[in-house]
């Protein structure tokens, strides 16, 4: 099997400190790339793209890369707006309310932290969503 695109450790360093900051989340390699979970719910997931691998991610983002790119959790109502349709934004198609984005050096990281600790809210336990402070 040929060696697959990693996403670059500044990328997962960057994305781990916002991610572990939230109250009992924790990260873990997933099948490809590396996830942030609460409990058992994965609420963040970075992953390469390089040559339309995986199939999935490549279709989803309609880019067969060399991309990365990071799938979170939103309330359905927000999701569904037309801003999360438009580039660097994408939807893939395996949840109703998972979103994508694409990261590249014009990536809002404010904005990602915020929409991180959304995706979080949207997947913790009551209890847990109630300590983040959010924007």
């Amino acid at each position: 099997m040929a060696e697959r695109s990693q996403v670059a450790a500044a990328t997962v360093a960057r994305l781990s400190a916002i991610c572990l900051g939230l109250p009992e989340a924790w990260e873990e390699p997933a099948w490809t790339g590396t996830r942030w979970m609460v409990g058992k719910k994965n609420f963040a997931h970075v992953v390469a793209i390089a040559d339309g691998w995986p199939p999935a991610y490549a279709q989803a983002a309609g880019h067969p890369g060399p991309l990365t790119v990071l799938t979170f959790r939103l309330p359905q109502a927000r999701a569904d707006a037309p801003r999360f349709r438009r580039a660097p934004f994408f939807r893939p198609v395996w949840f109703a309310n998972i979103v994508g984005l694409a990261l590249d050096a014009g990536t809002d990281w404010d904005e990602v932290a915020d929409l991180l600790a959304e995706s979080y809210c949207v997947l913790a336990p009551k209890k847990l969503a109630a300590l983040v402070e959010r924007g």
